[in-house]
Order: C-alpha cells, then sequence, then structure tokens
C-alpha cells in the first residue's frame, strides 16, 4: 500500500458535515474489521465515536487517540492531490494523515502480545459545542491506558503543553438610522470590531510563558445588521480566546466584561494542557523520534487546543504528536507523505518500549 492510500481515502468524505463523519466512520470500522482489528462503536451527541484494542487483555497499555472531523472546506479540497511529498487536502494535516498513520500502527501491534493498544476516534474535536466531550466519554468508559498520545499536527515533535480554549459571544447594541445618514446612529457592528480590538488590548493578551509568546485571539464569527440602507443597532460577535497554561479563564472572563457597551456570555471552555517533559513516557517517545529526526523532539507548545486534556484530567500522561506538514484549517492544507512512514514507525516502535520502560520505572521505585 502507498503511504498516501489509507489518507487519501479520508481525505476525500467531507467530514465537515453529520453525513461525510458517518460515512467515514463507516469505512474506518470497515478497513480495521477486516484486518481482524474488532471495532467497538457509539453515538455521542449525535456523532459516531470509534474505539478498538489490539494486544493482550491485561498488561502495559498505550492510547493512540485522534479525530476525524475537520473544519469546512471548499468542494475541491476533498479531492486529494499529490504533489512530490505533499498530499495537500482539507484534514491531511489536521488529522486524518495522522489518524491514518495511528490505523495502520493498530494493524501492526495485532499480534504481538506484550503491550494492549487502545485506538480511539472521535468525531467532535473540531466542534465548538459545549457540554461533554466524545474523548472524556471514552475515558469514563475504561479506555485509559499508561500514556496516551493525541495525534495533532507537531511536526514529528512531542508536544508538551497546549493552550486552553475560552470561547466567548459578544453581543453589543446601537443604534439605528438611515443609511444614507449614518452620523444619526450608532454602528453596532463597528462597536463589536472596537470592542473586539479592546480585548486584543487587554493585560492579559501580552502575558508570555516558557512555551508561548503570548494567547491567541480571533474574531471568529459576526452578525449584524438585516438591511443595507440601514445602520446597525444590534450584532454579535463570537471570540476565540486561547489562553496559556498558568492563566485564570475566570479573570479573563471578567476583564472582557468589565469593557463598557458589551454583554458577554461563555461558548465553550476547555482547559490546557500539560505534561511534565520529564516523564519517562515522554522521554522515551523523545528518543523513539529521534532516531528518524536530528532536532529536538520537545515541542515549544501547540497553540491549538488538545483533546489529549481528556486523559490528563483522568491522571493519564498524555501529549500531543504527529506527522510534518502544514497550512491545517487553511486552503492549501498539506502533509508530508515521507512523514507518514516514520510516524507510523515511531509509533509502533514506542509501543513495544512500553513494557520495558514500565519494568525499569517500577524497578527505580523499588
Amino acid at each position: 500500500m502507498r503511504e498516501s492510500s489509507l489518507p487519501e481515502r479520508l481525505i476525500s468524505y467531507d467530514s465537515s458535515t453529520i453525513e461525510g463523519i458517518r460515512s467515514a466512520a463507516e469505512f474506518v470500522t470497515g478497513w480495521l474489521e477486516a484486518r481482524d482489528v474488532e471495532v467497538a462503536d457509539a453515538v455521542h451527541n449525535g456523532r459516531p465515536l470509534l474505539a478498538a484494542t489490539v494486544g493482550p487483555a491485561h498488561g502495559p497499555t498505550v492510547v493512540l487517540h485522534g479525530h476525524l472531523d475537520v473544519v469546512p472546506g471548499r468542494p475541491e479540497q476533498f479531492g486529494p492531490r499529490v504533489d512530490g511529498d505533499r498530499l495537500i487536502g482539507r484534514g491531511a494535516y489536521d488529522m486524518k494523515g495522522g489518524l491514518a498513520a495511528m490505523m495502520l500502527a493498530t494493524r501492526d501491534l495485532v499480534e504481538q502480545d506484550d503491550v494492549r493498544v487502545h485506538f480511539l476516534c472521535v468525531c467532535d474535536e473540531e466542534s465548538d459545542e459545549s457540554g461533554q466531550r466524545a474523548s472524556d466519554l471514552l475515558v469514563q468508559r475504561g479506555y485509559r491506558g499508561d500514556f496516551a498520545i493525541t495525534g495533532e499536527p507537531t511536526d514529528m515533535r512531542v508536544g508538551v503543553q497546549a493552550k486552553g480554549v475560552l470561547g466567548l459571544r459578544m453581543e453589543v447594541a446601537g443604534k439605528a438610522a438611515h443609511g444614507s445618514t449614518p452620523w444619526l446612529g450608532d454602528n453596532a457592528i463597528l462597536k463589536a470590531v472596537e470592542i473586539y480590538e479592546r480585548i486584543r488590548s487587554l493585560a492579559f493578551a501580552d502575558e508570555s510563558s516558557e512555551l508561548f509568546d503570548r494567547p491567541s485571539i480571533n474574531l471568529g464569527r459576526i452578525l449584524g445588521g438585516d438591511a443595507l440602507n440601514k445602520v446597525p443597532d444590534r450584532c454579535v460577535a463570537d471570540i476565540d480566546i486561547r489562553y496559556l497554561p498558568g492563566q485564570d479563564p475566570d479573570e479573563i472572563l471578567a476583564s472582557v466584561r468589565s469593557l463598557p457597551g458589551v454583554s458577554v456570555s461563555e461558548l465553550l471552555r476547555r482547559d490546557p494542557a500539560v505534561v511534565d517533559p520529564e516523564n519517562p513516557f515522554v522521554r522515551t517517545l523523545c528518543e523513539v523520534v529521534s532516531q528518524s529526526t536530528p532536532a529536538e523532539r520537545v515541542s515549544v507548545g501547540r497553540d491549538g487546543a488538545s483533546d489529549a486534556v481528556s486523559f490528563l484530567e483522568a491522571g493519564v500522561p498524555a501529549v500531543e504528536f504527529g506527522p510534518e506538514g502544514g497550512g491545517h484549517h487553511g486552503p492549501d492544507e498539506w502533509v508530508s507523505i515521507s512523514s507518514l512512514e516514520r510516524y507510523r514507525t515511531a509509533l509502533v516502535e514506542f509501543a513495544r518500549l512500553v513494557p520495558a520502560r514500565l519494568a525499569d520505572a517500577r524497578l527505580n521505585v523499588a
């Protein structure tokens, strides 16, 4: 099988839609079961979630965790194409390339009897809906382990931190007037943009940490006005704040609410992901990856939020680790085809090393 064949197939499903998600999940299930990997499926908030386990019934356990859903794209982005070492298409980097490699790694580990592997696939990672996530539900159902790897894009680096998410909705009131005399009204859309700029100037926005230069603040959606020839008297804007580990989201929310002329409600909150870079499993993964890539393997941190926090909150050390690529959520998203093989090999080698590393850790404690 060409290394790009499986991710090409996954990219071809428009999994920004419920219909596409369901079709893609059916394909993943069929692909695994055709290779003697039994899949347990369920539905959470109308979206499928998949879990498969290979290896011995008991013993050291590694979790390979990823998501199948993507952000919306143009129709042509779901027609994957290859340009040299680049596989281009929506979700190639975030994270169908990594998910395909995890599927292959799971198949590679079917016959061994030293380590248990949970392959987990969720379909709500890109969702901005509040409430329980599919990853949280899987952890509650017992899909835990000694270590978890979430396959978000990291360019073959081991992500030990990821920012948290605070999604806010601003409602701004103005004053209607005729479009030909805007000076007689108070444009709610312009006021919302001004308030967004003031949020970017708040004290928390200038803070930094060892692994991050600053928080991220994005005006993601804006809705206002109901006629071309009318000054809009109401505007709703959604702000995506990615805050740093160590920052207090309640304090950030309070500072935004202190701004005059705006009503603020919370849409979504997700904690930052933080794992000790000296954790023996993190060090082992870095050791494995460094065999094929000479650069330092501990990441400077990922700006994107991570479902790895679902495992961290349950006491399972977890990192983000994915193949090389670029342009995620953009028009020319791509993943390096050659890195997919290195990524798959690293996952398999790491899983095979886990029993020995656990034994060493217990010996050192004793």
